[in-house]
């Protein structure tokens, strides 16, 4: 390989690519560098010197940011580098609330991490100035706890470069500078679109979801509810590194077997909520095109993303799916065709969605999804608050047997489970669509033109005698600039596929947290995925029209995808907002 560094760490001589860092170097001669306030390709700053080495010169330096040089010799560990990061340490604890027991990220929280590490046992060595921040809490799905942060800037980077959002960021100087929104306004109070990214991103407890696990306790106790549950289709995908199963393993068994010990009345599936939305939608999408309807089509099964459109890009709102998102159709369907089917009063049941994205929280409050004066759903909790409640109520995960899902909605198949991926939307109603209006059978079923976690993917997919324009865009950032190409007229696309989230909902914000270590060395994204194809490769049923459960439901209750009765009960409208307000 050409322009190749050869440089020296702790003795090891390594070769890496010209514009390298000494932290790319070290991780390349498997050295370890603590961190903190790095992550990978968004915040890269050097700003907490937790990866400070020694490279000869006169000053201690910032691996991160510091470029890697031909015959460079790199000393990461000796005994005032590590005196230096201890001390650090200890200066960080002198203004930091130090609630490690109660807080919802002990244990897998990078500072607490980093004190063992170092050795760290005096979090009162230095008596730093103290400023005590109110809990922000107003947001129906984050709360920021400015007691604990840490000033990593994490979550300002992933907001505004990442999500092109920028509603945090740091005010003041000295020891009296916090991560705010302007004018110390309330996070509720702008334009955040509840997305959660900066939530997986803090390494600290100073960013959490609003804690809904008592409502949900609450509902299970109260003999006059019949409770029902449903988990959307990323959460299979990351729910067991919860209990320690590597990362890229599918749980859906243990997970229906776990929802049923909790006590659910009947466990449902989102992904049958997924099959569900791809018959509207896939159905919208046709008429759109032999219509002469607006077009590009753009998916509307990411609330972050609909938030965002809604907030600052509102010209597109006309563009939206009318779909409902597909744990608020099953939430629908559940207190209509379910109720009657089984006699029971639907004011009585309490619909709990299991998402792994925070922004499904403010979604479910949503006045316009509901109907008969009734919420869709009444409960959203991520993956993260579903685990709390498993190890709560002593459930041994890992020897679950394997479970299955209650009938009338719980059958899926491979096009609705891949719904927690980017492109997976798209894949999934291209698989109807294609089959709709040709009336043959597509083999192979895959799209692989629309897989994979780059930001944007376009592909010209040949259906019939027709080439459909279409585009993937993943994280709110990058929506932005696949809509100014729609805008400019740069590609005339029929129909795309936006998702708030980096990577889809596999990346969500209410998924496990993992450490900017971790994420140095693999993509998650790519590897919580992989669970979702490996389980569409393996079912029966690949297409969403061929669910026997989801034929059952127009046969015996909507009559056809469109009619009156599903645009009544599974369709929305959207608002234009003000960037300045919730």
């Amino acid at each position: 390989m050409d322009n190749l560094i050869t440089l020296t760490i702790d003795g090891i001589q390594v070769q890496v690519p010209q514009g390298a860092t000494v932290l790319d170097a070290a991780r390349e001669a498997g050295v370890h560098i603590p961190t903190l306030c790095f992550l990978k390709g968004i915040n890269e700053i050097g700003a907490c010197r937790m990866c400070v080495v020694d490279s000869g010169a006169r000053s201690l330096q910032a691996a991160c940011v510091l470029p890697a040089a031909e015959g460079m010799n790199v000393k990461t560990n000796t005994p005032q580098i590590r005196a230096y990061r201890k001390n650090l340490l200890e200066l960080t604890l002198s203004t930091h609330e130090k609630k490690c027991l109660s807080c919802v990220r002990s244990q897998n929280c990078e500072l607490q991490k980093l004190c063992l590490e170092l050795g760290v046992e005096n979090g009162d060595k230095y008596e730093g100035v103290t400023n005590k921040y109110t809990i922000d809490d107003l947001s129906p799905s984050i709360v920021r706890d400015n007691n604990k942060c840490v000033l990593c800037r994490r979550c300002v980077a992933v907001c505004a470069h990442v999500q092109n959002v920028g509603v945090i960021g740091p005010v003041n100087r000295g020891f009296k500078t916090a991560i705010e929104s302007p004018w110390e306004m309330k996070l509720n109070d702008m334009a955040c679109i509840n997305c959660g990214q900066c939530i997986v991103n803090c390494p600290v407890g100073a960013l959490y979801e609003k804690d809904d696990t008592a409502r949900v306790w609450d509902a299970l106790r109260d003999p006059d509810k019949h409770v029902v549950v449903q988990p959307a289709p990323a959460v299979r995908a990351a729910l067991g590194e919860e209990f320690g199963i590597p990362m890229g393993t599918s749980v859906t068994g243990k997970m229906a077997t776990a929802l049923k010990r909790l006590g659910f009345d009947k466990v449902f599936d989102t992904d049958f909520g997924a099959d569900l939305t791809i018959m509207e939608e896939a159905n919208e999408l046709v008429e759109r095109i032999t219509t002469g309807g607006v077009l590009p089509m753009i998916t509307s099964c990411s609330p972050g993303w609909i938030k965002y459109c809604e907030t600052y890009h509102p010209d597109f709102i006309p563009h939206l799916s009318s779909c409902k998102s597909p744990h608020e159709m099953v939430g629908a369907m559940v207190k209509t065709y379910y109720a009657e089917k089984n006699n029971i009063d639907p004011q009585s049941i309490v619909v709990v969605s299991v998402m792994p994205c925070t922004a499904k929280k403010f979604e479910a409050a949503r006045p316009e999804l509901g109907h008969d004066g009734m919420a869709d759903v009444d409960v959203v909790i991520t993956t993260r608050e579903l685990a709390r409640m498993i190890k709560e109520a002593g459930i041994d995960f890992n020897r679950l047997p394997e479970g299955d899902f209650d009938s009338l909605m719980g059958e899926s198949t491979g096009a609705g489970v891949i719904f927690g991926a980017t492109g997976g939307v798209m894949e999934a109603a291209l698989r109807t669509a294609y089959e709709t209006i040709t009336g043959k059978v597509l083999d192979p079923v895959e799209f692989h033109e629309v897989r994979g976690v780059e930001g944007i993917k376009e592909a010209d997919i040949q259906i019939g005698d027709s080439t459909v324009s279409v585009a993937v865009a993943s994280g709110t950032g990058n929506a932005t600039k696949l809509l100014e190409r729609a805008k400019n007229g740069e590609k005339k696309y029929a129909f795309i596929e936006i998702m708030a989230c980096p990577g889809g909902c596999v990346n969500g914000g209410g998924q496990p947290i993992v450490s900017s270590q971790v994420k140095m060395d693999c993509d998650i994204r790519v590897e919580r995925a992989k669970a979702l194809y490996n389980e569409d490769a393996n079912k029966p049923l690949r297409k969403s029209h061929e669910n026997s459960e989801i034929q059952a439901l127009y046969q015996n209750y909507l009559d056809k995808p469109g009619s009156h009765l599903a645009h009544e009960l599974l369709h929305t409208h959207y608002v234009a907002r003000n960037r300045y307000q919730a």
